[in-house]
């Protein structure tokens, strides 16, 4: 499965009741992949707001996924959990509906050990055949995979990519010493250069949602050897990358790439609790990083 250079974890468009806006969520899908030029689309990710969202919202939302970009683009289902067996079960339905492949996050909260998240991964791809991307993202669920384990877990022929966002040093080991086909992708928009310069092979965006274009080209010039002006597209998408984490201190994401796209005209609403709207400082601030 090539997921191919551009994969954007989208944000959940929600009416003004806080339920999903299944309009803006067509709207959303054509401009990320015709406007935006994303390959592919993960869905109910962490910038999706899957911690609030029903298994029912997910199940919807896959569905309604795959059938509106109707193969423009390859959907991503984000299908992991902290739970094993809810997380096989997830993986399952959303195979039914279509989609190309899952994101499985390291389960959070209940801090496994390395052979403990082995199993787990293990378990969900052997319930499946579709294509695993396994997500390591230390800051958000304390447990973090190991390179050693993401190359076992690399064995297995369905395992096909991993969502890093550990340090550099690891995507360069993973990258070097991975199966043929099996593909790193860097977890921050700010690593995007850097990561494909030790190896990785792609980006898994919230930044795309407002300069996806900039970073396709950014990542080809790349690719075609035009390294000067990869660091000059770079040097200049930094500012948003890092602002959007940051607008002016620390801001949980979606908050500030949702007020962005709805600055930008597209109605995504806001966020659902325990997240909450961008503050006027803030607004400020993302409207900067707009200009």
């Amino acid at each position: 499965m090539d997921f191919g250079r551009l994969v954007t974890a989208m944000v959940t468009p929600f009416d003004e009741a806080g339920q999903i806006d299944w309009d803006q969520t067509a709207k959303l899908i054509d401009y990320l992949v015709e406007n935006q030029k994303s390959d592919t689309l993960v869905i109910s990710g962490t910038t999706g707001e899957s911690p609030t969202l029903s298994t029912e919202e997910k199940l919807l939302l896959f569905d309604f996924a795959v059938k509106h970009a109707a193969g423009r683009c390859k959907i991503i289902a984000g299908t992991g959990t902290n739970s094993t067996e809810a997380s096989i079960k997830m993986t399952k339905e959303a195979e039914k509906l279509g989609v190309d492949g899952a994101l499985l996050v390291v389960p959070y909260y209940n801090k496994p050990n390395q052979e403990g998240m082995f199993r787990h991964f293990e378990a969900i791809a052997t319930s499946t055949t579709l294509p695993i991307m396994l997500y390591n993202v230390p800051s958000r669920t304390v447990a973090s995979l190991s390179t050693q384990t993401i190359l076992r877990l690399a064995e297995i022929h369905n395992i096909v990519a991993v969502k890093e966002c550990a340090p550099l040093e690891q995507v360069a080991q993973i990258a070097a010493a991975a199966p043929a086909g099996f593909r790193v992708y860097s977890g921050e928009d700010a690593a995007t250069l850097p990561t494909l310069a030790v190896g990785a092979h792609g980006i898994v965006s919230v930044a795309s949602h407002i300069a996806g274009t900039e970073m396709r080209e950014m990542i080809e010039a790349y690719l075609s050897g035009e390294v000067q002006k990869a660091a000059k597209l770079h040097q200049k998408l930094l500012p948003l990358f890092k602002g959007l984490f940051e607008a002016p201190h620390p801001v949980p994401n979606p908050v500030a790439v949702k007020f962005a796209l709805n600055e930008r005209g597209l109605s995504v609403g806001s966020v659902r609790l325990p997240l909450v709207p961008a503050t006027e400082e803030e607004q400020i601030f993302i409207r900067s990083l707009l200009a």
